[in-house]
């Protein structure tokens, strides 16, 4: 099946070509954040919030602490895939690629930690609660239904692994979280994404393990603050 890289879930793997292996996460020796006794719902489950509001509720480089830049946003990239052994995405089509989570109402960032490989990024979307449910719940069961797959990307192959994990639990409404892994070349990088919705504002965090973990809660904070 032929698609196009969004960025959204599957659009990760289009970038891990341009990451370092992740030999080694020097953020995995700082302490990760204690989980939030919040619950995470915003002030209005009803509200569908803008673009604009969105922005304002991103992690930026005094929420995270020293060592993190953020990096300048790249212009959309819309590549041709190849998604091959995984017929659970070929199933989904566009949905896997950012078809269920293109809602216009959506903000996004991205951070480098301390000029190393280690990399964090963090993507808020605002919608109806059924349809933000529905779509990024359908690419989760379609990315982790297939163990291992491949994709071609501008005539490189990627080998990829993905492992469901167990999800934060006691944060929002509903949590989706995996692991993958995406080897080529002889080199291996390593992304878990955590995802959130609390009412209607879903976050997902994506990047090396230990930043997610650490971060989490604290975007989940900022993403659904009531002032």
């Amino acid at each position: 099946m032929r698609v196009r890289v969004a960025t959204t879930v599957l659009g990760i793997t289009a970038t891990l070509l341009a990451v370092p292996a992740c030999s080694a996460d020097t953020a995995g020796t700082e302490p990760i954040t204690a989980p939030s006794a919040r619950t995470g719902k915003p002030a209005s489950d009803t509200t569908v919030l803008s673009s604009a509001a969105l922005e304002t509720r991103l992690l930026d480089e005094s929420d995270l602490g020293s060592g993190y830049l953020r990096k300048p946003e790249r212009p959309a990239q819309h590549d041709d895939v190849t998604v091959i052994g995984c017929p659970a995405l070929n199933e989904l089509g566009d949905a896997a690629i950012g078809g269920s989570l293109s809602f216009p109402r959506n903000a996004k960032v991205s951070f480098t930690y301390s000029g190393s490989a280690s990399e964090v990024s963090e993507e808020l979307y605002s919608g109806h609660q059924g349809p933000l449910s529905d779509g990024i719940g359908e690419v989760f069961e379609a990315m982790t239904e297939c163990p291992t797959y491949q994709v071609v990307t501008g005539g490189t192959p990627i080998n990829m692994a993905s492992q469901k994990l167990d999800p934060p639990r006691g944060l929002g409404d509903e949590q989706w979280s995996q692991l993958l892994t995406a080897s080529t070349a002889g080199r291996s990088t390593v992304v878990k994404q955590t995802a959130i919705r609390a009412g209607n504002v879903l976050l997902i965090v994506s990047g090396s393990p230990a930043l997610v973990d650490r971060h989490l809660n604290k975007a989940l904070d900022k993403a659904t603050a009531t002032s």
